[in-house]
């Protein structure tokens, strides 16, 4: 159903070239989880190097976290609406252990999501960044 790339080349540690961003919902579930933003930023980059976990059509990507002290098999999975060097939008999360594939109208949600979010303007972006609604994650560099 998915298409997947192995994570065999991860030796490059550049920040991504792409603006990152997690809604509120996401903000939660890192928080909650432990997940820093060096984490989520490094899935982006991992993506922008062609290392995509699973690429779920239109704009939307599964990317692995690696739980603390257990790995990437062993860890959470990110739905990212991603366009290669602009924008990812860290959507939704969750465990591995406890659940499975998206089904098939959440698959049809997020991607729905995925055009809107890909659409919109730096004017509508900055609203939806000062309402609470998304967070920038900036990088150290």
């Amino acid at each position: 159903m998915y298409n997947t790339k192995c994570d065999i080349n991860d030796s490059t540690k550049e920040a991504p070239t792409a603006r990152v961003f997690k809604n509120a919902w996401f903000g939660r579930f890192a928080a909650k989880h432990e997940i820093p933003d060096q984490v989520l930023l490094e899935a982006v980059r991992r993506a922008e190097n062609g290392l995509i976990d699973a690429d779920l059509g239109n704009g939307l990507i599964k990317q692995r976290m690696a739980r603390s002290g257990a790995g990437k098999s062993k860890g959470f999975r990110s739905i990212v609406v991603f366009r290669n060097s602009e924008r990812a939008f860290f959507i939704y999360g969750f465990a591995k252990n406890e659940t499975g594939n998206l089904k098939p109208n959440e698959l049809t949600q997020y991607r729905k999501a995925a055009k809107l979010l890909l659409a919109l303007t730096e004017v509508e972006l900055n609203a939806l960044l000062a309402n609470g609604t998304f967070e920038e994650i900036k990088t150290n560099e």
